[in-house]
């Protein structure tokens, strides 16, 4: 990898987080989704080892000491994505890795459906590469940030997050295809179009190692073999075949996927116009469809989504796997403050603290720093 290295053999890599403007429970489908990187990001300055030990540090975190040759189980709590990434990379290139000490500091707020734990595990895998002084293609990388996610820390992620991070660029949205793996830089300039987009933090804890995630992905899959497709990306006819679904859980979590896919087609066709306005509506469709198709919104971020609506946004949903986390919204730029004071007064309301809120705008992806 062409770069500097300073004088004591370290380097120094990062990783944003990342938010889904539209597309969620996608990509396991081998749908559409339309990501793109946050500003705030994961560092990680590795420094060289030769003893086949790995160490990680991250502020008030437990630090981490383990084998290069670890195997899923060995490491456990927020280590284990360290791990994980240390344990495929060995298999990848052949041999454990000859060790790293790594210190680890994160912008991206951590529990809040904005992707900190890829950002990690990215960060970690192009630094530890980096040290090794090998590369692995980027959409090859993902694939296996999402295997170190899967086996080692046991959580049944599908292929978005590690993509958009991998792959994105500045000013752009990354229109993605999970069935080719292929993504388009969609151009996206909020600025002339009078727009921002806020992330809303309202504080729901984001967790996807308690079985909800888990039985979601399960139920698209027994819709897939209901149907005979080998996935729901595959279906053409959509209301032929959610009437052949008949157990209504696994139509109304189909129905989510499906309609889903085509609110992300619509949604690249207008931002390739320049219409980034006409996406609000769409955006809070798709809210409405996680909400009472696919059922895995929570009330605190229900109520941020009405609030920041009632504010003045032009669309607002769920963003990312669910069951907690944030909230995106589509805002003209002089009703920022008006959606800001609504999402704090609901929360008030509600006895809650209050939300972070982010103004942010597409960025870079993970690379060397």
């Amino acid at each position: 990898m062409a770069s500097t290295t300073s004088s004591d053999g370290s380097q120094t890599w990062s990783a944003p987080g990342r938010v889904n403007l539209i597309g969620d429970h996608t990509d396991y489908n081998d749908g559409f989704a339309l990501p793109f990187a946050l500003p705030q990001r994961t560092t990680v300055v590795a420094s060289p080892r030769t003893d086949g030990r790995i160490t990680a540090t991250s502020g008030d975190l437990e630090p981490a000491d383990f084998a290069t040759g670890t195997t899923p189980g060995d490491v456990s709590g927020w280590a284990a994505y360290v791990a994980g990434i240390a344990w495929v990379l060995g298999e990848r290139l052949g041999a454990p890795l000859a060790g790293a000490d790594l210190v680890i500091s994160s912008e991206v707020p951590r529990g809040g459906g904005l992707s900190s734990s890829h950002s990690l595990e990215c960060a970690v895998a192009l630094a530890l590469l980096g040290l090794a002084g090998e590369e692995v293609p980027r959409d090859e990388l993902a694939l296996l940030v999402q295997r170190a996610e899967n086996d080692y820390v046991g959580a049944p992620t599908g292929l978005l997050d590690q993509t958009a991070i991998l792959r994105s660029s500045a000013d752009h949205l990354s229109f993605f295809d999970a069935r080719d793996r292929t993504v388009e830089a969609v151009p996206c300039d909020l600025d002339a179009a009078g727009l921002t987009l806020l992330v809303i933090d309202p504080h729901a804890p984001h967790v996807l190692t308690d079985g909800g995630y888990a039985s979601r992905r399960e139920a698209c899959e027994r819709a897939a073999a209901a149907l005979g497709v080998a996935s729901l990306r595959e279906v053409a006819d959509v209301d032929a075949a959610l009437a052949t679904l008949t157990d209504d859980e696994t139509r109304r979590r189909a129905r989510h996927v499906l309609t889903e896919n085509h609110r992300v087609l619509e949604c690249v066709d207008l931002a390739r116009r320049g219409d980034l306005a006409a996406l609000g509506p769409l955006m809070t469709a798709s809210h409405a469809s996680m909400r009472d198709d696919f059922e895995n919104s929570v009330p605190v971020v229900d109520r941020a989504v009405e609030a920041a609506l009632a504010g003045g946004a032009l669309g607002a949903r769920m963003t990312g796997g669910g069951f907690g986390g944030a909230v995106v919204a589509l805002v003209p730029r002089d009703a920022v403050p008006a959606v800001r004071e609504a999402v704090a007064r609901a929360s008030a309301g509600a006895g809650l603290a209050a939300p972070d809120v982010l103004d942010v705008t597409p960025s870079r992806g993970a690379g060397r720093d």
